[in-house]
This record gives structure tokens, C-alpha cells and sequence, in this order.
């Protein structure tokens, strides 16, 4: 007898062909596949491919992207990536150590909330040789955490009357994965957009050192086992690429609608994939040291972006 999980497996279809179509946010997305994972219809046909598609996706993206103002924006954004991402990722471990979180998950968490999100978890994992619930857990916190930034950064940036030039910066810092930085980014205006995804662009960046810093401290692997997140230069190429053939507009607002809408299918994945018996696997820890690593990034970055120390 065919098993009713599988006889469902029809609402992936659905639901990713409504995830091409733009009234589903990223937030709602990742809302239906956590319904599918409560309600125990998953499906790994799927869901094996998540990292795939969020690469993919990362590198569809570069075609909306201008090289002149990343390079512009890159200028400014370069002092308060280096601060930024060290330090989250050393108060990442510390705060692992302090609720006693699984080292790995601790490490992935950290990466994701200091870099890129689930692109940069996706290049850390096969390092650290992580196991797939701690893989599952640390994109479960990262994009849960995305989708409430999507959500409340425009009204608190409009509360506290940000200029447009400092949300993008406090977005790219502040939020964990692209997507949800584009999103934010766009719903705030022009050039906030612009400025948070080239700021973002130079923290995806990181994922190629941290990736050799954590596979020359870890101790289970080897340099044989070092999975190079090829994507992010392919990212680089298409961008070089776009401005030095630019009769080619017109397809590269389409390959980039893709890459969009793909972050969109991504965070469906993630969401179906996410599983209670893996979060206790793991326990409560791992989401108090994902909220409450979150929650001082954004408001130190906040205080020292406005402020103008950096």
C-alpha cells in the first residue's frame, strides 16, 4: 500500500510553483513548509536538494546587480565587515560554550549569522562534517530569524527615521541571509537596496577564509575534505560579466527574477525539513544562542553604525 507521505507529495509541486509567484514572501514560504514538517509530510526527493538551490539561486542573483555601485559601496563597507564578522563569530562560540549548544551547531549558527546565512552554512557544513540535524537546526534558526527581520526592520527603521544609506547597512550587518536582505532592502527604498546587497555581497565574501580557518582548527578533517564554495566566485564572474555585456539587459532582469524567487523555493525547503525530533535532538540551547546572538548583533551594529564610529 502506498504510503500516505508519499501520496502527498503533490503539495511540494503546488506549493513551489506558487513560490514563483510574487504574494509568496519569503516569510510565507518558510511558514508553509514548517506546516508540511508539523503535519509530517516530508519528502527527501525535495529537500535534498535545498543547499543546490540556494546556491543557484546566490549566483542568479549577480545579474541584478551593478558592478560600479558594488564597488562604490564596497569602499565604505570594507573597515565594518572585518570588525563585524570577527567579532560575531567569536561571540557566537562564546555564547555556544555558555548554553552549552552542540560545538557544531554552535559554529554554523555563528557562520550564518555573521556572513550569509544558509549559503554560508552550506560551505561550513561539509568542513565541520556536521550531521544533518545539526545542518537542519542551525538553517531552521537562521531563516526563522531572517523571516522576523524581513518583517520588523522597515518599521523600525522608519521609526527611528534611518536614512536609507544606513538601513542597508544595518540590514546587511544585521540580517542573516541575502534574500531577506534584498527583501528588507527593497521594501525601504532604492537605494537602500542597493547598498545592503553590495555590503552583503562583501561579507558572502568571508565564506572563502572562514572555510579554511575552520578546516585548519577543526580536527576531523582534512584539506581533501574542504567542499570550496565555488558559487560565490561564480557569483563574482556573473557580475563581471553583466557589466561588460550589458546589451544583455533585458535577460538578466529575468535570470536575476529567478534567482529571487529560487531563495523564495529554498526557504519552503528549509522550512518542510525542519523536524521536532531534531530539535530536541539538539534541545533549546541552540535557539536561545541563535536569538540571543541575533538580537546583540542588531543592536550593537544599530548603535555603532548611527552613531558613526565606523
Amino acid at each position: 500500500m502506498k504510503h500516505p507521505q508519499h501520496s502527498l507529495e503533490w503539495l511540494y509541486y503546488v506549493i513551489i510553483a506558487l513560490c514563483l509567484l510574487p504574494f509568496i514572501s519569503p516569510p510565507i514560504a518558510l511558514g508553509l513548509g514548517i506546516i508540511l514538517s508539523l503535519l509530517k509530510i516530508q519528502s527527501p526527493k525535495f529537500t535534498n536538494h535545498t543547499s543546490a538551490i540556494l546556491q543557484y539561486s546566490v549566483v542568479l542573483m549577480g545579474f541584478g546587480m551593478n558592478l560600479k555601485d558594488v564597488l562604490n559601496t564596497s569602499r565604505t563597507g570594507f573597515t565594518e565587515t572585518i570588525i563585524s564578522v570577527t567579532s560575531v563569530m567569536f561571540l557566537g562560540l562564546l555564547l555556544g560554550k555558555i548554553f552549552k549548544a552542540e560545538k557544531n551547531t554552535s559554529i554554523l549558527i555563528a557562520a550564518g549569522t555573521a556572513i550569509c546565512g544558509g549559503s554560508a552554512i552550506a560551505a561550513v557544513a561539509p568542513i565541520l562534517q556536521s550531521k544533518s540535524h545539526q545542518n537542519s537546526l542551525a538553517l531552521g534558526v537562521v531563516f526563522i530569524l531572517n523571516a522576523a527581520a524581513l518583517l520588523i526592520f522597515p518599521h523600525i527603521g522608519h521609526y527611528l527615521g534611518l536614512s536609507q544609506e544606513v538601513f542597508g547597512n544595518w540590514a546587511a550587518i544585521a540580517i542573516h541571509d541575502t534574500s531577506s536582505v534584498v527583501g528588507a532592502g527593497a521594501v525601504y527604498g532604492p537605494v537602500a537596496l542597493q547598498v545592503a546587497t553590495s555590503v552583503k555581497l562583501i561579507r558572502a565574501l568571508w565564506i572563502i577564509p572562514l572555510s579554511f580557518v575552520i578546516a585548519f582548527f577543526n580536527k576531523n578533517c582534512s584539506s581533501q575534505k574542504i567542499k570550496y564554495p565555488w558559487f560565490i566566485l561564480i557569483f563574482l564572474f556573473v557580475i563581471l560579466f553583466t557589466n561588460s555585456f550589458p546589451s544583455l539587459g533585458e535577460s538578466y532582469i529575468h535570470l536575476s527574477w529567478l534567482g529571487r524567487r529560487g531563495m523564495v523555493i529554498a526557504l519552503f525547503l528549509i522550512g518542510s525539513n525542519i523536524s521536532l525530533a531534531q530539535i530536541k535532538q539538539s534541545g533549546i540551547r541552540s535557539f536561545a544562542l541563535g536569538i540571543t546572538l541575533w538580537m546583540i548583533t542588531s543592536i550593537v551594529s544599530l548603535i555603532i553604525i548611527t552613531s558613526g564610529i565606523i
